[in-house]
């Protein structure tokens, strides 16, 4: 019997796939990881579902790596003007890291989470491949990109054929789960009252410093409360007035400058992106055709992609708004992921 480690947060989506592997055949255990110094080493909701279907449960406390590699890295990216997505490196340093260590460690010979994704052996390209869900309202494949390739062949979504959250919560309750109805959780797991800027003034991760708000000719406009506060694209909350609608554009952190301009000037036909992490191909050709998207619930833009001294060019075919430092350009031939890498 193959076994299987679940990391189980305590959510719906989580329970639900030890449910479906148990039910598939698999020798499963729930693994709850602690990222959060005020979580209590026992998650009730995770302890309860695995009682209920009567599998081991497993604990391993994460916070202090957890604090060193993504809590640091998000306060440092907005210190640098760049806006972090946490998520993606949670996933590419704990949960398909990590936790495949431990499970593997422990006899198991396969991990499985709660993501919305498919992964499957690819004869035609002779490695397992990471493919949207089925569910593309729902898809996690854009957070999934940075999971080392080798670990792919170790890893199962159990929920990649559902088409809807509504039918994984009606196969919870079909299991007599306790959290069958429990809302999902859509907040940073370090910041759940979603106040970012608080987060970052309260633990002295940032020192607000007033400056200029100047737009891209250089024309003073107003003061700005310190340049963590502002994303790019941002429009509300600038407190400046101008004859057109301003947005924010960049920053120049010698100066101190938040830079704005008119909504035109956040269009760009390329970006860099860094980090690059590729699962289908060990390498991009120059002028490989390909879709990018910017954001998790942005559109795929269709693109050429070129070799940039270990980085890529990318050459969009139209204009893309607001591309942004720190965000995740992820790379899609048709539903696979490709890769992707971290915009400059």
């Amino acid at each position: 019997m193959k076994k299987v480690m679940v990391g189980i947060s305590g959510g719906v989506d989580s329970a639900t796939s030890c449910l479906l592997l148990k039910e598939m055949g698999y020798d499963v255990a729930g693994l709850n990881i602690n990222f959060i110094e005020e979580n209590d080493k026992e998650n009730i909701d995770a302890i309860n579902v695995c009682k209920t279907l009567n599998i081991p449960f497993y604990h391993l406390d994460l916070y202090n790596d957890f604090k060193e590699k993504i809590i640091k890295n998000f306060y440092e990216s907005y210190n640098s003007g760049k806006t972090p997505n946490p998520c993606i490196l949670c996933n590419k340093y704990f949960k398909f890291d990590k936790m495949l260590e431990f499970a593997l460690n422990n006899g198991y010979e396969y991990i499985a989470t709660g993501h919305y994704a498919k992964i499957e052996y690819s004869e035609k390209y002779s490695r397992y491949i990471l493919r949207k869900a089925n569910n593309l309202a729902k898809d996690q494949s854009y957070f999934l990109y940075q999971i080392p390739k080798d670990s792919l062949s170790h890893v199962i979504f159990p929920l990649e054929e559902f088409d809807s959250k509504e039918m994984v919560r009606k196969k919870a309750e079909e299991g007599k789960l306790g959290v069958a109805q429990k809302k999902d959780s859509l907040d940073i797991c370090f910041i759940p009252d979603k106040d970012y800027k608080n987060y970052l003034i309260n633990n002295n991760y940032v020192k607000p410093k007033v400056g200029n708000i100047i737009l891209s000719d250089g024309k003073i406009l107003g003061k700005h409360n310190g340049l963590f506060n502002y994303t790019i694209g941002q429009r509300k909350g600038l407190g400046i007035s101008y004859s057109e609608p301003l947005f924010v554009l960049g920053f120049d952190f010698n100066k101190n400058n938040l830079i704005v301009g008119t909504e035109k000037e956040l269009y760009k036909k390329e970006i860099i992106v860094s980090n690059i992490n590729l699962l289908l191909f060990d390498k991009i050709d120059d002028g490989l055709r390909l879709n990018v998207r910017i954001r998790y619930q942005g559109k795929d833009n269709p693109a050429t992609l070129y070799n940039l001294n270990g980085k890529i060019r990318i050459v969009f075919d139209e204009k893309i708004k607001s591309p942004t430092p720190g965000q995740s350009a992820v790379f899609y031939l048709d539903d696979i992921v490709v890769g992707g890498g971290i915009i400059e």
